[in-house]
């Protein structure tokens, strides 16, 4: 690590511990030239994950967008926020996981069906007919016959 102070490119580790909720590490340094101290943050480089979506286009992933999604499909249902925000981090970080730099809106919508399933079954028929566009009464009712059956 070269030191900001002299350029010295040698410098010693003093102290190291965890930063922004152990998604970084804090180290103090000492500059083997100068003796000055300084800190340095290591982080994990993330690689930007692309959504393509129906159309063709591509844009970057955007967590906070699955969690407006969310929050629409919940509203005045008893569906706390932090749980949504969970939520949409845990999904944000199985895309991390999954190592595929390119997305279909389709995956990241059935994550989220699977997701609200789950937690409120109201919520989960809001958000399907957004998601899946149902076009009349009969797929919308499909739907909750489905739901109907899997929890019996």
């Amino acid at each position: 690590m070269k030191c900001p102070f002299c350029g010295y490119r040698e410098s010693k580790v003093v102290d190291s511990r965890p930063a922004d909720e152990n998604c970084s590490i804090r180290r103090r340094r000492e500059c083997l030239s100068c003796g000055k101290r300084f800190t340095t943050y290591e982080t994990v480089e993330s690689v930007p994950i692309m959504v393509v979506k129906k159309d063709g286009s591509r844009q970057s992933f955007d967590r906070g967008k699955v969690l407006r999604g969310m929050i629409r499909a919940c509203e005045k249902r008893p569906v706390p926020l932090a749980l949504l925000e969970k939520i949409s981090a845990e999904i944000e970080q199985d895309l991390q996981n999954s190592m595929e730099r390119e997305i279909s809106t389709e995956i990241i919508g059935e994550r989220v069906m699977e997701r609200l399933r789950l937690v409120d079954q109201v919520a989960y028929v809001r958000f399907a007919s957004v998601y899946r566009q149902f076009k009349d009464i009969d797929t919308f009712m499909a739907e909750l016959n489905k739901l109907l059956a899997e929890s019996t």
